[in-house]
């Protein structure tokens, strides 16, 4: 059975039977496999199945691992349209299990890492895919923060010169040999930063085909997962940064993207099918700087991967490939500088 950083399950399930609604022990736990920064358990009790997600045990940077967050989010967001998981509990006391944590319910459903969603058999179901995610997109960035008590959940206004100088700082700080393409990018991301337009909505942050759990059956989202990096910002943030994943090869980053792949062959809308069907859904006429929204997000993937890099570098990054991290660097910023070129 996989290792559970010994959590003491007679404990817990005696913990979870006083505060959860008809939970009834005794418990199994199995962390499930994957990069998930926060550890996560399938608990299997005589209630039923549940999720367990906690943050990882010992010293952690003070904002890193806000599980408090991602079950604040999830709790606020219920009977939206967005679809996530039910969750039942938090749990600040770090005695139970060796640290914070929460308790939701376990959604049976698909997860998919390829953008061209080649396990699926019709174009039409590919299609109907693209188009939920892209409803759920607009159903995430039309929430009412203040009506689901999110309005302090970050700062408001002036999203993208805020994100920008937090990781070109970030990147100067991590940066272990100079890297032409990337001090050319942040020259122009630097002096091409768009009027802040007011825009300010719930942002998930981390936006992708692999944080969605699909229903097995139908092409419905049943639950946007991972709410890590979720806070107040600009709604074109998380459009990008999808975008931007679609545009990436195959074996960069996470998902394989679409890269060189005819989409109209699977049934994928193009990008400008995609960007157009969200400002339908969004009420809103087209996006201007659409390059500088793709690039950033390029950039800020570049600068995520420079600091495992520079991690691996200092033997204490947390997995095998952090080496090869760090060889995704430049060819992000020159991906992100195609982006710009083209659109001249």
């Amino acid at each position: 059975m996989p290792h559970t950083f010994s959590i003491d399950n007679e404990q817990l399930s005696a913990y979870l039977q006083q505060h959860v609604d008809g939970f009834i022990g005794p418990i199994t736990l199995e962390k499930f496999s994957g990069g998930q920064s926060n550890p996560t358990y399938k608990v299997t009790a005589q209630s039923g199945v549940y999720v367990l997600r906690r943050q990882p045990p010992g010293k952690l940077l003070k904002s890193a691992h806000a599980v408090d967050r991602e079950y604040r989010v999830l709790a606020a967001l219920k009977g939206s349209d967005v679809p996530v998981a039910k969750v039942y509990h938090l749990c600040e006391d770090i005695n139970i299990i060796g640290s914070m944590f929460y308790v939701m319910e376990f959604c049976d459903g698909a997860v998919y890492w390829s953008a061209s969603l080649a396990e699926i058999h019709s174009n039409e179901r590919r299609g109907a895919m693209y188009s939920e995610m892209n409803r759920v997109l607009a159903a995430l960035h039309s929430v009412d923060v203040d009506a689901v008590g999110l309005s302090d959940y970050g700062k408001a206004g002036s999203y993208f010169e805020r994100q920008l100088g937090r990781w070109v700082s970030q990147y100067h700080v991590t940066e272990l040999q100079p890297i032409p393409a990337m001090h050319k990018l942040i020259e122009w991301l630097e002096s091409h930063i768009p009027n802040d337009d007011g825009r300010v909505c719930l942002v998930h942050g981390d936006f992708r085909l692999d944080n969605m759990m699909f229903a097995k059956d139908s092409p419905q989202v049943i639950a946007l997962l991972d709410w890590e990096l979720s806070t107040l910002g600009h709604p074109f943030a998380d459009l990008a940064y999808q975008c931007m994943q679609l545009r990436m090869p195959a074996g960069m980053g996470t998902i394989d993207g679409l890269k060189d792949i005819d989409r109209g062959s699977l049934g994928i809308p193009t990008e400008e099918e995609y960007v157009a069907q969200y400002c339908q859904r969004m009420g809103i006429d087209r996006i201007d700087n659409w390059a500088f929204y793709l690039a950033f997000s390029f950039f800020r993937l570049a600068a995520i991967a420079q600091g495992v890099a520079k991690r691996a570098a200092q033997g204490n990054a947390s997995n095998e490939h952090a080496n090869k991290v760090g060889s995704f660097v430049e060819p992000l910023a020159q991906m992100a500088l195609q982006v710009i070129h083209s659109a001249k």
